[in-house]
């Protein structure tokens, strides 16, 4: 059948809806191609394709009008009989469970239609067209070959992912319109925040249309009526900022009662004629359509100049986020509610037995108290990201909350008795965060993930106002690991009592936090923190060291964080050392690939507690323990140094300045005479480092005049001394220890033992500090290798057998 064929044939029916659903949906399946239900229900691949298919609803049976298994199942409705096609949907959500969740839920009443997305853990999506686009617009007629043939395409990830893009590029030069009249990022960060709320408010019918007729919000009409008159604009929005914090009327629409404080300063930014049109195209945007889970992460990128280089790069994605949350937050609620339905069960059968009135209502108040407690433990659980960015982890973590919820008050356990409603809020969420773009966007992504996750699942109706609850003290921007006392002095910092940590804390390695944080910061941090979390370690590791601190003060019962896979090794490893001494890990992965700011990096994830879970999971597998250094077999944190190796494994040289040349200039160099008459040989070395052991030898070389020469010894090799002079001196100038500054032309730590003890062998074994496998090799005397090398002073096979052996990797 021809697109064409099929509108003018169904044009204006006036079949009701008995009639209207098989006779249709046989010309439906003409259209696109397929064969039409079966006599026998069954498809060639034995999926269920029927008419009619029982579906019972948690408070009575019902039937799905059209029900293809794993692909859709379709609700008819009678032509212009109802307003809009809520009811039909409405009546879907409560058969979906009993269908098995189909991907796809569609409703139509002929002349319009919804396909809303069903898919797990993902925002809902709505393709919603009218009968005539069948024939006129061929992604209509896709959307219906994709629901038989590959409802995967109509996945709302597809669409929600473009959406948050184009949202936060479409923002990015409203943020440099304000840099120009030197903005704070706070006062650029709030005001954008409040026209991002304005726009998804409308985008879920939160503010008004303009009119009856129009599809235009109340906050679209006005960007587009004031556009090219800044004046006019800012008049307007104040307006609109004033009506929505205290709810009433503007422009004969009646405003709802947001308050929340986000509206409480109705000041409006000047901006640009061309960051108003670049407004004007944000607000067409589908904001319903918007993923919490990225928006802020793509938001910060965008508004914060320093960030816009990873607007291209991968962000934590929310099936990342969920590898924490789900162990440390949800399993234990899964497990009660698991617990609860054992219970139940029982007892529904009672109450479905039951034939006198005071069995069935001595049923009833029993099957009611099992969901209330159930209800209670979900409502009640508090949960901190002590780092939380822009609140990707609060914004999961609620919507999985939200979940759990819904899924219980919907168990058919409950049919026929009186129906809860939900409750989880977002004052369960608790966050800090120092930055102060991502501390005002994080607020709001957990707001808008919250009306989201109603307006989707239909409790938009049940939305309290105020709309934006003030929630004090919930999301704070503030130092997470340090804080200072009124005379200045660094305290220990207060995080709220809560029931669950989770959390990405910053990645940033113990070499780089002076230059990154400031001589002042870094002193302070560690003198603090000293005896506790090992002076060199990485910066993460303060942030597991005050979730221990919580843990042990009873102030919360589990934590989830990630670390850069180092977490397990050196001196990070101590605090969890100190986990395992107050408590216990229950949950890790050992060695995950994560993408931060762009760049590939490897992360650790660990979940511990007060050793009061049992069961232990790493790397998704059971085991029976998990050391601290997130191993599950013998514990080598445990090992001593055994005194006979004493001497075998030494460091390589440190030079501290750019001491390196390439393997043509040292060759030239070697050639040279000095007027002294040592030879250049003497202060060249081949330089061997861990990119020559796991790739290819880079022919690179190194001037080094020796352990502790004078300034005179260095000068007898003439251009090896002008080189060192001209290109390392000016770096070690700047180098904050006196010792290094003054004494430029030697090396930082020169490594004597080392030194000594190769060059009386002629061959020694050299591996990487830092490598995924394990290499050991030979080089050759004379070269000088780097300090990201471990040198073994041996030249006999039988040791070099004996490091590459099982025993020794284990």
């Amino acid at each position: 059948m021809q697109p064409i064929e099929f509108v003018n044939r169904w044009n204006d029916t006036i079949l009701n809806e008995t009639q209207v659903a098989h006779l249709h949906f046989v010309d439906v399946c003409r259209l696109v191609g397929v064969e039409m239900p079966g006599s026998d229900g069954k498809t060639e691949s034995g999926k269920t394709f029927v008419f009619e298919q029982r579906a019972d609803k948690a408070d009575g049976s019902g039937r799905a009008d059209v029900y293809y298994e794993g692909r859709f199942a379709v609700e008819y409705k009678t032509p212009d009989k109802y307003p809009d096609l809520k009811a039909a949907y409405q009546q879907l959500l409560q058969y979906r469970e009993n269908l098995n969740n189909p991907p796809l839920l569609v409703v139509t009443d002929i002349n319009n239609w919804e396909i809303h997305t069903n898919f797990p853990d993902t925002q809902k999506h709505v393709y919603d067209f009218h009968h005539s686009d069948i024939a006129s617009k061929p992604e209509v007629l896709g959307w219906l070959r994709d629901m038989f043939h590959a409802p995967q395409q109509l996945h709302p990830q597809r669409q929600s992912e473009k959406v948050t893009k184009d949202a936060a590029n479409a923002f990015r030069l409203i943020a440099d319109n304000m840099r120009q009249w030197n903005a704070k990022p706070t006062e650029i960060a709030y005001f954008l925040t409040k026209l991002v709320f304005c726009m998804f408010a409308q985008g879920v019918r939160l503010l008004p249309t303009i009119t009856d007729e129009s599809p235009d919000g109340i906050f679209t009409h006005i960007v587009k009526q004031s556009h090219s008159s800044p004046r006019i604009f800012k008049q307007y929005l104040r307006n609109l900022f004033a009506t929505m914090n205290d709810g009433g009327e503007l422009m004969m629409r009646p405003i709802r009662y947001f308050n929340g404080t986000l509206f409480i300063y109705t000041h409006v930014e000047d901006l640009l004629p061309e960051s108003l049109e670049e407004l004007v195209k944000a607000a067409a945007l589908n904001w319903k359509a918007i993923e919490p889970s990225i928006f802020g992460t793509l938001f910060e990128r965008s508004l914060d100049p320093n960030k816009r280089s990873q607007l291209g790069a991968h962000y934590t994605s929310r099936e990342d986020i969920e590898l924490i949350v789900k162990p440390v937050l949800m399993d234990p609620l899964l497990y009660e509610w698991d617990t609860v339905q054992l219970e139940a069960e029982p007892i529904r059968k009672q109450y479905d037995n039951a034939r006198t009135g005071r069995a069935r209502n001595q049923a009833v108040d029993q099957l009611l108290a099992l969901q209330e407690r159930i209800l209670a433990r979900i409502r009640g659980i508090t949960v901190l990201d002590p780092a939380c960015g822009s609140g990707n982890f609060l914004y999961v973590s609620l919507q999985l909350l939200m979940d759990l919820e819904k899924e219980v008050i919907e168990h058919g356990l409950w049919a026929g008795l009186q129906r809860a409603r939900p409750e989880v809020h977002p004052r369960q969420m608790y966050g800090i965060e120092k930055e102060p773009i991502a501390h005002a966007l994080a607020s709001i992504v957990v707001w808008i993930g919250y009306i989201q996750w109603r307006t989707n699942n239909n409790y938009a109706d049940t939305i309290r106002e105020p709309i934006l609850e003030e929630l004090k003290g919930h999301i704070v921007r503030k130092d997470a690991i340090l804080a200072f006392d009124t005379d200045g002095n660094p305290t220990e910092p207060d995080w709220p009592p809560v029931d669950v940590i989770v959390g990405n804390p910053p990645f940033l390695g113990g070499q780089r936090m002076r230059s990154e944080l400031g001589d002042e910061y870094y002193e302070r941090l560690t003198d603090f923190y000293r005896g506790r979390v090992p002076g060199g370690a990485d910066l993460v590791c303060y942030w597991y060291e005050v979730a221990r601190e919580q843990i042990e003060a009873g102030k919360a019962k589990r934590a989830g964080l990630l670390a850069t896979n180092s977490i397990r090794g050196g001196l990070n490893r101590h605090v969890l050392n100190r986990i395992k001494q107050i408590g216990d890990i229950f949950m890790a992965w050992s060695d995950r690939p994560w993408v931060l700011d762009g760049a590939a990096v490897r992360v650790s994830m660990v979940g511990f507690d007060r050793a009061l879970q049992s069961e232990k999971i790493l790397d998704g597998l059971p085991v029976t323990t998990i050391n601290s250094d997130l191993t599950a077999t013998v514990d080598i944190t445990v090992a001593r140094a055994l005194l006979e190796n004493n001497g075998y494994c030494l460091l390589g040289d440190q030079k501290g300045g750019p001491f390196d040349i390439t393997g043509d200039e040292a060759r030239d160099l070697l050639k040279a005479e000095n007027p002294s008459g040592f030879p250049n040989s003497d202060v060249l070395f081949p330089r061997p480092n861990g990119i020559d052991i796991t790739r290819r030898p880079r022919d690179m070389w190194i001037i080094d005049f020796g352990v502790n020469p004078t300034l005179e010894e260095a000068k007898r090799y003439h251009l090896p001394f002008e080189h060192v002079q001209a290109i390392v001196k000016p770096v070690r100038a700047k180098n904050r220890m006196a010792s290094r500054r003054e004494k430029w032309w030697i090396h930082i730590v020169p490594g004597p033992k080392m030194r000594k003890a190769i060059s009386a062998i002629p061959r020694f074994i050299a591996t990487p500090a830092t490598a995924k496998y394990r290499l050991f090799v030979w080089l050759q005397w004379p070269s000088l290798p780097d300090h990201a090398l471990f040198v073994f002073p041996r030249d006999d096979d039988y040791f070099f057998g004996v490091l590459h052996s099982k025993l020794h990797e284990t």
